[in-house]
């Protein structure tokens, strides 16, 4: 399985932390903590990348990398 970027914060909305992965369009994840949003985003990539298997879809590559992580 690709390795992908995820983004976790902390919503005041949803009083609980949203957990995300950019290349992969609209999977995202809940937890009342960090480690339970990072369990459950990880459980949503599978199912997300499993669907994409079943119905014959590309799965994409990995692209997302923040700004802080580019060269000056």
């Amino acid at each position: 399985m690709k390795d992908y970027h995820i983004n976790i914060f902390y919503s005041e909305k949803d009083c609980g932390y949203i957990a995300d992965i950019p290349d992969l369009k609209y999977c995202s994840a809940f937890g009342n903590t960090q480690q339970e949003a990072l369990e459950e985003i990880l459980k949503a990539k599978e199912a997300w990348i499993d669907v994409c298997r079943e119905n014959g879809k590309p799965i994409p590559e990995a692209r997302y990398h923040p700004i802080i992580y580019k060269a000056a």
